[in-house]
């Protein structure tokens, strides 16, 4: 039976058969260590019945305002344990929590070459708000879609309505 459990700082050594996938963004140790010390409610990972990580979230809440809410910073599930609901069950950890912290939507950033991702992510109930030009550094650099969900303290469902135009990185707020 999976377990789903917050993340601990030896985790980081035995997490690399999640991080080696192409399509995961990898961090520096110092990067993970300031998610797990400052939201570490957001920093979720499945272990398998024999201590395997199958996956992890990694999260953080942050804003002002009609613009507070959670943001997912990592989703990935090794390749060995897709198609099994973990993504999905770790995103809705992650959206029970911004909503309990009275967040307006839960937003994230996905590559547009990524369409499985992108279609889950549509499933779960995600809209791409806007394109963001180049925000992939790489040779090309890519762009990627900000999708966002709606929770219950936006009750009109504005944090989803899409922008027009495409946006640069520096745009970000």
């Amino acid at each position: 039976m999976t377990t789903l459990r917050p993340f601990v700082c030896d985790d980081m050594f035995r997490f690399n058969n999640v991080n080696l996938d192409p399509l995961t963004e990898t961090y520096g140790l110092s990067f993970y260590l300031q998610y797990l010390a400052h939201w570490p409610e957001y920093f979720q990972v499945a272990e398998a019945p024999n201590g395997e990580i199958m996956g992890y979230i990694m999260g953080k809440a942050e804003g002002h305002h009609e613009n507070w809410h959670g943001h997912v910073t990592a989703l990935t599930v090794a390749p060995e344990f897709r198609r099994l609901g973990l993504a999905a069950t770790l995103m809705a950890g992650l959206e029970e929590i911004s909503d309990k912290k009275k967040a307006y939507f839960v937003d994230l950033f996905v590559r547009v070459s990524n369409r499985v991702a992108i279609e889950m992510y549509r499933r779960l109930g995600y809209v791409v708000f806007r394109r963001v030009l180049e925000y992939y550094s790489g040779d090309p650099d890519e762009d990627a879609f900000d999708m966002r969900k709606a929770l219950s303290k936006d009750v009109h469902k504005k944090s989803m309505i899409p922008l027009t135009h495409p946006v640069r990185p520096e745009d970000i707020d």
